[in-house]
């Protein structure tokens, strides 16, 4: 049997840097699908606990385990390719088409629910209304509910509203009807946050969004799903060129030994 090093012809060297070229672009995909995930569920954490739906979190360890899984696979198609190993070939290519098959799957779903919201925005609404509200109302200020305080501060914040539906919702808050503080609604409603500012509730001085805090968190969280249709269906495109590499390979190398 000729030498192995006989076998790596031109064609051969060209497709094992062409699949090697491909591993490390899966795994830098897979980084970032990793790196979203993780920054869903550190950076918007305080989000998550305003919600008893756990959709939003579900989403951002369903974005982590996708990206821990791509990465696990390129480091396999790295091995597989330099050793030129037929048989671990073999398991990457199963592997990816399992891969492709699923984030096909999960994309078009993904971008189908984008625009019908099926089944998520009945639940989202339900669940923004519902508890969003009881949360601002029911929760903000009052003893032992700091983390509850804190999200809704960055909410209105970074989302520039206030309220649940509206600036008007305040004036129900337990906190807001306790006349000693003397604001009309919370600090954090202001367009330049300052202490005592939430005295003044004029739309020059506070958020006035129609739709309220419900509708910026709604759009938030949709185009959360957004991005996971796109990076499932980007990174379903990529693997058909790695199998169709992969399958190069293997051939090229079918009367190599394992």
């Amino acid at each position: 049997m000729e030498p192995r090093a006989e076998k790596n012809t031109c064609g051969t060297l060209c497709l094992k840097y062409l699949l090697f070229l491909f591993n490390i672009l899966f795994l830098l995909a897979g980084g970032a699908v990793l790196a979203v995930g993780v920054w869903t569920l550190v950076d918007k954490s305080d989000y998550i606990s305003l919600l008893s739906s756990r959709f939003l979190s579900v989403s951002a360890f369903l974005l982590i385990a996708a990206g821990s899984i791509v990465i696990v696979t390129g480091l396999i198609g790295c091995c597989a390719t330099l050793r030129e190993i037929k048989s671990l070939l073999i398991v990457y290519l199963v592997l990816l088409l399992s891969i492709f098959l699923l984030e096909l799957v999960a994309g078009i779903f993904a971008f189908i629910n984008y625009n019908e919201c099926f089944p998520f925005c009945h639940q989202l609404d339900e669940d923004l209304q519902q508890n969003l509200r009881q949360n601002m109302q029911q929760k903000y200020q009052q003893p032992g509910e700091e983390s509850v305080t804190q999200a809704v501060d960055r909410l209105q914040q970074e989302m520039k509203c206030c309220g649940s539906n509206s600036s008007d919702d305040w004036t129900h808050s337990l906190w807001i009807q306790d006349t000693t503080n003397q604001r009309l609604v919370p600090d954090s409603c202001c367009k330049t946050p300052e202490d005592l500012c939430g005295r003044r509730d004029h739309p020059s001085n506070i958020y006035r969004v129609e739709g309220g805090c419900i509708q910026k968190l709604e759009m938030f969280i949709l185009k959360q799903l957004y991005v996971l249709g796109a990076l499932s269906v980007g990174i379903a495109s990529l693997q058909l060129l790695g199998m169709m590499f992969t399958c190069c390979l293997y051939k090229s190398l079918k009367d190599d030994p394992y």
